[in-house]
């Protein structure tokens, strides 16, 4: 059974307003898409919680705005780590006969020989690039190290990709390796925040304009 999440239309902008809606338990959020268009809407968050749980970052599952259900992505969450609480939500309404781009999370499995040698795993990367159809994006990859040994590595060309999404990543692009133990490992660079980008297009500009839009009424 396809997963369902309930949204409300919203057309009052105001800060005020949007400071009601997050009292309520609700979270301000708007969808978008080519042949979407743009349109405002309010979801449950403990809803919304249970769907993110369920569906993860790149799952596809069924908005439904006051009836009408479309076919959407979460492209972008902004999130009070203070206050606790979701702030804004950036939908995606996915096009299921396009592919698209998606940065997926790398989990690494398996205990190294290395590591029980003595040696340092370091994960070099921890999202991949993948293309594919909305509903055949992965939710993760699985890198397993059981077989690494020190001065091993494992780059993008040694992992299998799916049968239905391709690596868009460099080949030669090392996700995984088992350092000496005199050697430690460096920081990797991790880049937040990045959600599914779009082959055909990029919604940030609407996204950045909506949110830009309503923070300032806030």
């Amino acid at each position: 059974m396809a997963t369902v999440l309930q949204a409300a239309v919203r057309e009052d902008f105001r800060g005020s307003r949007l400071s009601k809606i997050r009292q309520a338990g609700n979270i301000p959020a708007v969808v978008y898409g080519k042949a979407f268009g743009n349109k405002a809407v309010a979801v449950e968050e403990v809803a919304f919680i249970k769907t993110l749980r369920s569906q993860g970052k790149t799952g596809v599952f069924k908005l439904d705005i006051d009836g009408t259900q479309t076919d959407v992505m979460i492209y972008d969450m902004q999130y009070d780590s203070i206050k606790n609480e979701y702030l804004h939500i950036d939908f995606y309404a996915a096009d299921m006969t396009s592919e698209m781009d998606a940065d997926v999370p790398v989990h690494v499995i398996g205990d190294s020989k290395g590591v029980k040698d003595g040696g340092v795993l370091q994960q070099a990367v921890y999202e991949l690039s993948v293309r594919a159809l909305p509903a055949d994006l992965p939710d993760g990859i699985e890198v397993d190290v059981t077989d690494l040994d020190v001065n091993d590595a494992l780059l993008v060309k040694d992992l299998k990709s799916g049968a239905n999404f391709e690596f868009n990543s460099e080949p030669e692009e090392v996700v995984v390796s088992i350092l000496p133990p005199d050697e430690e490992p460096e920081e990797p660079a991790v880049d937040e925040g990045r959600e599914p980008e779009l082959v055909d297009g990029d919604p940030n500009a609407e996204a950045e304009k909506s949110g830009s839009d309503e923070e300032k009424q806030e």
